[in-house]
C-alpha cells in the first residue's frame, strides 16, 4: 500500500505544515508514504482555509482521497482563489440558488472578510466533501459542519496530535530566555502564539492585560508572530510602547518551544472561529501550560479543569479579567490548571496514537 500525502510543509510558515511534518514520520512507521505522488493507493489531503492549500483542495477535487479538515471554515480560501461569477456559483452550490443576493453583497464587502462574522457563517465545504472517501476532523464542531454540508460523507473524528519537543528546553534555558527578554524574576508572563489576525481577539487581550498590570506590575504580555493585517497591527502598536508588553516577530521550531515554557499561561482565543482545533492550544497544553481559550464547541473535548474558557461575545472582556486575574493571584492555579491539560492531552493526543488511527482509516480505503 503506498499513501500520497498532499500538504503544506516546513518551511511554510502554518500550523498545516508543522502538523504534517509531525505526522508523516508517524505513518511511514507504518507502512509507505509518498509525498505528493503522481499515483498511489489512497491518497490523505490535508486542506486549511489560506492559499496555501489551492494545490491540495484542486488535487482532492480530481482525485478523491481522505480529506483532512484543519479549518472547518474554507470560504476565505475560496474567496481568494475564485472571481466574482465562480465565487457566486459556488455559494449557491453549497447553500441554494436563494443564496445569490447574499453571495453578491459578500463579495462586495470581502475586504473585511477576516474579521467579520458571516463569512464563518458559511463554511462552503460541500464541493470537496462530498468528493471525499471518508473526512477527518479534530472536534465536534468541525465534524457537525462537515456533515451539514455533506450528510453522505463519512466523517471521523481524530484528535489533534502532540509531539513533544526533543529535547525540551531545560529550566534553565527558560529561565534565561525570560531574562533576554526583560521579564522580572516573579512576573507572571502570558504568551500569544501564531498569526496574528482579527479572529484571534489580540485587542482585547492586550487592553485586559494592561489593565491587569496597573493593578499588579507583576502582569506581562510577551506576543509572537507575525500580523495578517497592518490595521490590527497599527491598532495595537500603542501597546508595545508601555511596559510589559513585548513583541516578537515569528518564531522558528526552537525558539517557539523555549518560548512556550519561558510563558507562565497562554492566551489563544478564536472569535469567529473557523472549526479548527489550534495546535498552539495542543502544545502548550501538552507541556503543562494552561491555555485561556475562547468557549465553544471546538473545544468540547477538554475536560472543563483542563483549560480556561473565555466567554464569547459581550462578555470575553470581563471573563477574560476575571480568569487573568485568578491566574496571577492564586498561588498554584496556573500549575494545576496545566498539569490537567497535559494529562488529557497524554491519553487522547500522543502521536503515535493519532497515527495509528489514520493507518487504519487509510488502509480502509487503499485500492
Amino acid at each position: 500500500m503506498t499513501v500520497g500525502f498532499f500538504s503544506p510543509l516546513p518551511p511554510a510558515r502554518t500550523g498545516v505544515a508543522d502538523y504534517a511534518a509531525a505526522l508523516l514520520p508517524e505513518l511511514r512507521r507504518h507502512g509507505r508514504v509518498e509525498i505528493a505522488p503522481r499515483r498511489c493507493g489512497v491518497a490523505l489531503y490535508h486542506l486549511g482555509n489560506n492559499p496555501l492549500h489551492a494545490e491540495v483542495y484542486r488535487r482532492a477535487l480530481e482525485h478523491p482521497g481522505v480529506v483532512v479538515l484543519h479549518d472547518a471554515v474554507l470560504h476565505h480560501f475560496l474567496l481568494g482563489r475564485l472571481g466574482e461569477s465562480d465565487y457566486i456559483e459556488e455559494f449557491a452550490y453549497n447553500y441554494g440558488e436563494a443564496g445569490r443576493a447574499a453571495a453578491a453583497e459578500l463579495w462586495r464587502e470581502r475586504a473585511g472578510a477576516a474579521a467579520d462574522a458571516r463569512y464563518f457563517e458559511f463554511p462552503m465545504l460541500r464541493r470537496v466533501l462530498e468528493r471525499a472517501l471518508a473526512v477527518v476532523a479534530h472536534n465536534p464542531e468541525a465534524a457537525r459542519m462537515a456533515r451539514e454540508h455533506a450528510p453522505e460523507a463519512r466523517v471521523v473524528e481524530i484528535p489533534h496530535l502532540f509531539q513533544a519537543p526533543a529535547p525540551p528546553p531545560s529550566e534553565a534555558a527558560a529561565a534565561r530566555y525570560r531574562q533576554r527578554l526583560g521579564v522580572p524574576p516573579g512576573a507572571f508572563l502570558f504568551g500569544i502564539f501564531g498569526h496574528l489576525r482579527e479572529s484571534k481577539r489580540l485587542l482585547p487581550a492586550l487592553e485586559t492585560l494592561a489593565g491587569l498590570r496597573r493593578e499588579n506590575p507583576r502582569v506581562m504580555a510577551l506576543v509572537a508572530g507575525d500580523f495578517v493585517s497592518a490595521a490590527l497591527e497599527r491598532a495595537v502598536e500603542p501597546y508595545f510602547r508601555e511596559p510589559g508588553a513585548i513583541r516578537r516577530p515569528y518564531l522558528r521550531e526552537s525558539e517557539f518551544w523555549l518560548a512556550a515554557a519561558a510563558v507562565d499561561a497562554c492566551i489563544n482565543l478564536r472569535d469567529p472561529g473557523a472549526g479548527e482545533t489550534s495546535g498552539i492550544s495542543i502544545r502548550l497544553m501538552g507541556i503543562g501550560k494552561p491555555v485561556l481559550m475562547t468557549d465553544s464547541p471546538a473545544c468540547a473535548r477538554f475536560p472543563e479543569d483542563a483549560c480556561v474558557r473565555i466567554a464569547r461575545g459581550v462578555a470575553e472582556r470581563e471573563s477574560l479579567r476575571q480568569n487573568a486575574r485568578l491566574l496571577t493571584s492564586v498561588a498554584g492555579a496556573a500549575a494545576a490548571i496545566g498539569q490537567r491539560g497535559a494529562e488529557h492531552v497524554r491519553e487522547r493526543h500522543r502521536l503515535e496514537q493519532v497515527g495509528t488511527q489514520f493507518w487504519e482509516l487509510l488502509c480502509e480505503y487503499c485500492t
